[in-house]
């Protein structure tokens, strides 16, 4: 089995098109097509299902995937590896993060990386911390910033952040903020609300918060980005909970405790694969972050 197989292959199952893949890789869609001939050969099974419009994985596919990934993920830190004892930092640095996630200024210290490691190219993606965490353990990222929210396994690990309490925002006319004390999940089951995705930690916090009292909610407005989010809050339309940082965003909004939340029911870490596989850049990384603070 060839590494080009196998990057033939990550490429075909990602654009779910031989042409785009082939355009993408810089090679021929006839030499593409042989190439996944082969690896299906030797694996002696279909990796793929071919229709006119797209092509999309097998099971055989699926399972194959996951091993592509993080194989071609090793070698590419092995690259690295080796280019780091040679006194060169280069690459790339692949990296996601949630939206305004606490504990880490990420847009400060990739200038603070890109300063000291002008070789790195970065990649950046936003995404839920779910996706996040499954992304790194795959192999897809070299490390992420995310909410916890499974415990460390044997190709995931986390390196805490910070932690903080859960804190509702309403409009200054709600007669929530009238009152402007804390209040209970109980307090809020009739309300309605604005949250994110249900991938998003925010969102994970909040529903964990509200599951253990015991209260449902009506989410009727689900975004994608903390701007939005506030200024659905901001027009009276619904109350949010968030973590306490958000408060600072919106000075327009009130801010109220959420009982029952605790200090540390929010938890950022840095989610990484096992030191063995950690790539260089990602080592660098991190070992900014830790001498600059965030």
């Amino acid at each position: 089995m060839e590494l080009r197989h196998l990057q033939h292959f990550v490429a075909v199952a990602e654009d779910q098109h031989f042409t785009r893949a082939a355009e993408r890789l810089l090679v021929s869609q006839s030499g593409l097509s042989a190439s996944i001939r082969a690896l299906e050969r030797e694996l002696q099974t279909p990796l793929f299902v071919r229709t006119t419009r797209r092509v999309t994985l097998t099971p055989a596919g699926r399972a194959l995937l996951v091993e592509a990934e993080r194989i071609l993920a090793q070698v590419r830190t092995a690259h690295e590896a080796v280019a780091a004892v040679q006194g060169v930092l280069r690459g790339m640095l692949t990296l996601g993060s949630e939206q305004c996630i606490a504990g880490v200024h990420v847009a400060g210290l990739l200038a603070a990386f890109r300063h000291r490691h002008p070789d790195v190219e970065i990649c950046l993606r936003q995404a839920g911390s779910g996706a996040l965490a499954e992304d790194v353990e795959a192999g897809r990222l070299d490390l992420a910033f995310a909410v916890r929210t499974q415990a460390d396994t044997d190709q995931l690990r986390s390196v805490p952040l910070t932690c903080e309490p859960m804190t509702l925002l309403c409009h200054s006319s709600h007669p929530l903020a009238a009152a402007g004390a804390a209040v209970t999940p109980q307090e809020l089951g009739g309300e309605v609300f604005v949250d994110f995705h249900p991938d998003w930690g925010p969102r994970r916090t909040t529903d964990t918060v509200f599951a253990a009292a015991g209260v449902r909610r009506t989410v009727a407005l689900e975004v994608n980005d903390v701007h939005t989010l506030l200024d659905l809050v901001d027009e009276n339309l619904g109350v949010a909970v968030v973590p306490r940082h958000f408060a600072h965003k919106r000075s327009s909004l009130t801010a109220l405790p959420v009982k029952g939340t605790g200090e540390a029911v929010y938890e950022t870490v840095a989610l990484l694969p096992p030191r063995q596989a950690t790539s260089p850049a990602a080592r660098a990384l991190m070992a900014l972050l830790e001498t600059t603070g965030g």
